[in-house]
């Protein structure tokens, strides 16, 4: 019944809290992020030159978005991703944002793709100005505008686990407040 939204900055920890919440209420999962690795694997490039030809081919963003709003509208779903906020809001009963500062993300995001910092740092920034141009050119959409959330977690000095208890916690009461649990 239930649709949950979790949208975040890069490395801010929303794959990892979406998919542990949805084994936590058995509900579906679904990563935008890796609907988009997986669109990279399949055309031999690397997922800073897919967002590249994203800016100038908005087919793929609205292949992935399709994919996002036909699991929406299954139910019993949770869906991860950058934009999964707003292009499922009408779908989403619970809207979630994970942020954290440029530091801990780029040592998460180090860690994870065993890249240095540095060139961790330069991969966010890269990737979240593409994605910035993309969004507002495609949607008009303003991704520094939290409004539209129903809770906001800066994850920058608390562990996945912790994460996952304030997330879930608020998702399990919106929903059961909801009657969708």
């Amino acid at each position: 019944m239930g649709v949950i939204a979790i949208s975040g900055q890069v490395a801010s920890g929303k794959t990892t809290v979406a998919r542990l919440l949805a084994d936590k209420l058995g509900y579906r999962f679904i990563s935008v992020g890796e609907v988009f690795r997986k669109i990279a694997a399949e055309r031999g490039v690397s997922l800073i030159q897919l967002h590249e030809l994203a800016e100038r081919d908005y087919s793929i963003d609205r292949y992935v978005d399709q994919v996002s709003i036909d699991e929406a509208k299954r139910g019993r779903v949770v869906v991860e991703g950058h934009l999964a906020a707003w292009i499922i809001k009408d779908y989403a009963d619970v809207k979630v944002y994970l942020k954290a500062d440029l530091k801990a993300r780029a040592d998460r995001l180090a860690r994870r793709e065993g890249i240095s910092i540095n060139d961790a740092v330069n991969e966010i920034k890269v990737r979240e100005e593409s994605n910035r141009r993309r969004y507002m050119a495609i949607y008009s959409i303003d991704t520094n505008d939290l409004s539209i959330f129903d809770l906001v977690v800066d994850t920058t000095l608390i562990n996945i686990n912790d994460t996952l208890d304030i997330v879930g916690s608020y998702v399990v009461k919106v929903l059961k407040a909801k009657g969708k649990l």
